[in-house]
């Protein structure tokens, strides 16, 4: 299984839980804060990146926006489209509504139904050998779960290729919302997803540290991140589907039972907290991770499934 997938899949609860790099002289340089007055007016040619679609139920609409959890400074300026949406919603629906105080405490803690993990030795030494080269201090989330530290090994070392955590889409809408007035609610709860992200058996969630660590040490790591991050960025849903073909991160029926986990398993939960929401009358924008749009069990089909018709408006189809 790989943890790159979590950049995509809908893991937002990592988001909040990111350590921040060193400042040595061998770590990235520490990228430009956002720029409110950017934020608040876009200028013109900003492009749409991502993927759009529109929802149409009962004679109303809804926005469903493909995230990454990652990004560079300049994805948190929304193109046109995306405005426009924004524009036409009065509530923002993310997989974790992320302005909650008690969802950060609830990631802090113990995670119900998931026992805890020492990692031996050998493994411990190389998780912080990984610390070290991607410039984080892991001591403060020494009571998380090892494999939620190893998400912070994930998201860290994206920062080589210029993506953080403070410019994933989840953070952009949050402040558009917030300049908007939009209403902000949540998707799932923070424990469902934690338990997505950690596999119920000590065995199992040792094997997925383990092999998290060696995909972390391979030197393809930085190249499939870029390329994954390059397709959201581009639209290009064509490489999102076959993203278990080209990733090299599913090879076992551990790995395939891995990503249903954290992602086609959530889709049914989501897509009937969309339906719920937009029967109350609410004019949804949403926002969950893009690999929840592909492969089969996807977002998209749980929502055809509700009744819900879908017309993806960006990339608009050729």
């Amino acid at each position: 299984m790989t943890f790159r997938h979590w950049l995509l899949a809908g893991t937002a609860c990592l988001t909040l839980l990111l350590s921040h790099p060193a400042h040595a002289q061998d770590c990235p340089p520490a990228l430009p804060p956002p720029n409110p007055a950017l934020l608040a007016q876009p200028p013109a040619g900003t492009p749409d990146r991502g993927l759009l679609w529109q929802l149409e139920k009962d004679g109303r609409s809804a926005w469903l926006y493909a995230s990454i959890h990652l990004g560079r400074p300049e994805w948190l300026l929304p193109g046109p489209r995306l405005q426009a949406a924004l524009a036409s919603s009065d509530t923002l629906a993310l997989e974790l509504d992320l302005s909650d105080p008690q969802v950060l405490q609830t990631l802090t803690g113990p995670v119900p139904g998931r026992p805890t993990l020492t990692l031996p030795a050998e493994l411990q030494t190389r998780m912080q050998a990984l610390a070290r080269r991607y410039c984080t201090d892991l001591s403060p989330y020494a009571r998380l779960h090892p494999v939620l530290q190893l998400g912070q090994l994930v998201a860290q070392s994206a920062r080589s290729e210029g993506l953080g955590a403070e410019f994933g889409q989840e953070m952009g809408l949050m402040i558009q919302a917030q300049l908007r007035g939009l209403r902000l609610t949540g998707l799932e709860t923070a424990v469902l997803q934690l338990q997505a992200l950690i596999p119920a058996g000590r065995k199992e969630a040792l094997e997925e540290v383990r092999e998290g660590l060696r995909q972390l040490e391979s030197p393809e790591v930085r190249r499939q991140t870029r390329r994954l991050a390059e397709a959201w960025a581009q639209g290009d849903l064509a490489t999102l589907e076959s993203y278990e073909q080209w990733c090299n991160c599913v090879h076992t029926a551990a790995d395939r039972a891995a990503l249903r986990r954290t992602i086609a398993e959530r889709n049914p939960g989501m897509a009937e907290g969309i339906a719920k929401l937009h029967a109350k009358g609410q004019r949804l924008l949403v926002a969950v991770g893009a690999l929840h749009m592909t492969g089969e069990g996807s977002l998209l089909e749980a929502l055809r499934a509700r009744g819900f018709a879908i017309t993806q408006r960006w990339p608009e189809p050729r």
